[in-house]
Order: structure tokens, then sequence, then C-alpha cells
């Protein structure tokens, strides 16, 4: 594909809005999709096993060429806004989801959603708000009713492509009425290369499993981090006291509670999605504006982004909806900040709060930031499940999962 036949993300999202037969505009007819179930198969072996190369997409954000795009990217640095690659990373991710599922229908029984952003990955450097930015990716595991789609961001610095960011999502398809789960085409590997890319996929799959089982809600904490738990709480205690509630800090260090920062949200039908429901990229830019924020404040220098992982869409937010964002800084090392951002929908006649997503953000900047101390045993949850994010971050690094071997990416 060369670069003057990739689409425009654009366009992409203006294709998506045909293929699955979205509302033109709100308050207007519904498209009527229950004839579409009849396009649905009983099993999935009537499905045809597609391949990696079949779902292969690229897209283009042209920040070069089109100003009135630019602008809508930079923000005042003149550096691009992570939030809205996020909007456009959920918009391709569902568009190559699509295309595995392509059965040449004018539109898709299909409704496809995100499930989990499972791991966001940024490369080290400044992403330029004047230069396009390519968009590559492709299906790299499929199960019966479920995806993962792995994606790159590239970006042309000095007449070459440089990677910029790594993203891997698990998308899941629904039925025609996004009410119950529809199979989706199988994937079949074709080299002993992309063998070991679904077998990843595999892997990933029971470890995200594995993850909710052992997650702090479900186990006691390890050994190791009852006794750092034990610890913080006895180096925080008051020596002239000698009392269990008297607590304090070392001079620096800052308590959890202080790091705590809130957005409210009016959830309007602009921010709509192909459905109906609010755009999941919505809310991911949001909730990183919000982390971003609360990491400038915290370290009162200028973070960057270098990983965003385990975003759970546990259930889709209403247009009309309170939604409210509550981030706080879980743990710090050295440089780094692991940053968590919960968001609750709230029902403004009762005041019931329930939870929608948990957002996990890994942030650095030049020089040590204040170390945050927890005081109640919810907030040393907190601090150990960032402390596992952190850990993880820097055990998996960036793993550049998508091979060239799909596409030249140039």
């Amino acid at each position: 594909m060369s670069a003057t036949s990739v689409p425009h993300i654009k366009n992409v999202r203006e294709q998506l809005k045909e293929l699955a037969g979205a509302q033109k505009q709100w308050g207007g007819e519904r498209a009527d999709r229950s004839g579409l179930y009849t396009q649905l198969v009983h099993s999935q072996t009537q499905l045809t096993p597609r391949t990696m190369k079949e779902s292969y997409q690229e897209a283009l954000i042209p920040l070069s060429s089109k100003p009135e795009i630019q602008e809508k990217y930079i923000n005042w640095f003149k550096t691009i806004r992570i939030g809205k690659l996020l909007e456009d990373l959920d918009t391709f991710a569902v568009w190559i989801s699509y295309q595995h599922n392509n059965r040449d229908e004018l539109k898709s029984p299909l409704v496809i959603v995100t499930a989990l952003v499972d791991r966001i990955d940024l490369h080290e450097g400044t992403i330029c708000a004047d230069s396009d930015i390519k968009m590559t990716g492709h299906v790299t595991w499929a199960g019966k009713t479920s995806m993962e789609v792995t994606m790159k961001l590239k970006q042309l610095k000095q007449d070459s492509w440089s990677d910029i960011l790594q993203a891997t999502f698990v998308m899941v398809a629904r039925d025609p009425g996004n009410k119950g789960a529809a199979y989706v085409n199988p994937l079949r590997p074709e080299t002993p290369e992309e063998e070991m890319i679904f077998q990843e996929g595999e892997v990933s799959k029971v470890n995200r499993k594995k993850e909710v089982d052992e997650s702090l809600l479900k186990t006691a904490p390890t050994a190791e981090e009852r006794e750092l738990i034990h610890q913080m709480f006895v180096d925080s205690l008051d020596e002239q006291t000698m009392s269990f509630g008297a607590r304090t800090k070392d001079e620096g260090s800052v308590w959890m509670e202080h790091t705590k920062l809130k957005n409210l949200l009016i959830c309007f039908p602009q921010e709509r999605n192909l459905y109906n429901k609010i755009f999941g990229g919505f809310l991911m830019r949001k909730a990183t504006e919000l982390a971003w924020a609360n990491a400038c404040m915290h370290s009162r220098k200028t973070p960057s982004f270098r990983a965003i992982d385990d975003i759970w869409f546990r259930k889709p937010v209403e247009v009309g909806s309170i939604l409210l964002l509550l981030s706080e800084i879980a743990y710090t090392e050295g440089d780094f900040m692991q940053i968590r951002v919960h968001a609750q929908v709230v029902d403004h006649k009762t005041n019931k709060a329930d939870t929608t997503n948990i957002f996990h953000f890994t942030l650095s900047c030049s020089g040590d930031v204040p170390p945050v101390v927890p005081k109640t045993y919810g907030e040393s949850m907190l601090y150990l499940d960032g402390r596992r994010h952190f850990k993880e971050f820097m055990r998996t690094g960036i793993i550049d999962k998508v091979e060239e071997t799909l596409g030249t990416g140039e």
C-alpha cells in the first residue's frame, strides 16, 4: 500500500458508520438491524478462517498537510495530545476487527466493541504535531467471540517512519441488537512467526484471567507485599507518642489522600459511538488528560506517558450520563509515577455511583518525584496494585509484536 493510497483516519471513521449502520443524527430515525440476525451463524465452524494479512490495515493522521487536523491534535508544547491518539486507536481497532470478519455484506451483522485495552507502550521521544502519523495493525489472536488487535503508530521523521507507539486491544463481537455474544471468524497463522504471535495471544488470555483471579480484591497480598506495607506503617508512626493513631511522614513525601484530582463530565450525544453509547476513545482521552494533569501537579514538572494498561470496559456509558473521574497517584519510584483513574456513572436521582472503567497510567519526568505514602488499608491496597502495574511495565518494556512480514509499513 503506497503512502498516497493510505486512507485518512477520518475516512475510516465515515466508512465505519456505513458498515455498522450507525444513526446519522441524534434523535433521528434509528437504523433497523433486526433483519441482520439471519446473517449470524450458529457455530464458529460455519465461518471461514482468516489470515493475519487479511485484516492488516493502514490509516493516516495527516498532520503535515491538513492544518485544520493539526489544530485538533496539538498541545501548547507543540507536541501531540496522547488522548487524541487513543481516540483514533479505538476507532482503528474496531475497523480492523470488521475487516477480519468481512462477509461481503453491505452492513455487518456484528456489533464490535472494545472490551479491554490490554497494553499501550509509548517509545521515548517527542511526538511532533506537524508530521504525519501512520497507523498499522491487524488481528493477532481470535477466540470464539473475541479478538486481539495489535497496532503500531509510526511518525515520519527525516524521510523515514519511526515507531512511536504500540497498542494491544481486545475486541468482542455482539449480535445486531448488542444483546448477546456473536461468533467471529477463526484466525489461521500461516508462518512460524505468525504462529508465535498467535500463541502469545493465547498466553495473554491466560495471564489476564490469572491477574483477575489474583487481584487484591479477591486475594490477600503476598508475604513480600504484607511485609512492605507493615514496614511503611511502622515507619510512619510518631516515635514520641508511640500511638497507632499518630502518623507522620518523611519531609518531601505526600500522603496518598492528598494526591486526588477529580473531574465531572456530562455525556452529550456528540460523544456517542456507532451504537449510541459514549465512545470508549472519548472516555480514554478524558481519563488520560486528568492523569496527566495530576502528574503535573504532583511532580511540578512536565511528565510524559510511558504506558497505559489494563483498561477494562466494564459496562457501557449511556448518553446523558453524569460521569465522575477520580485520579490519584497510586505509586512512585524514582522519576516514575503510577496513576489510577476510576470512572463512575452517577445516578442524579439517587446519587448512587456505578463503576464503568478503571485506567492505569505510567508516566515519567526529569528528576525524582515526591513519594506517596498510604495511610489507610484501602490506600495500601491501591499502593500495592500500582506497584504491581509498575513492576510489570519495568519487566516487559516495549515488545515489538506486530511483525513487518504483514506489510512494509513504509
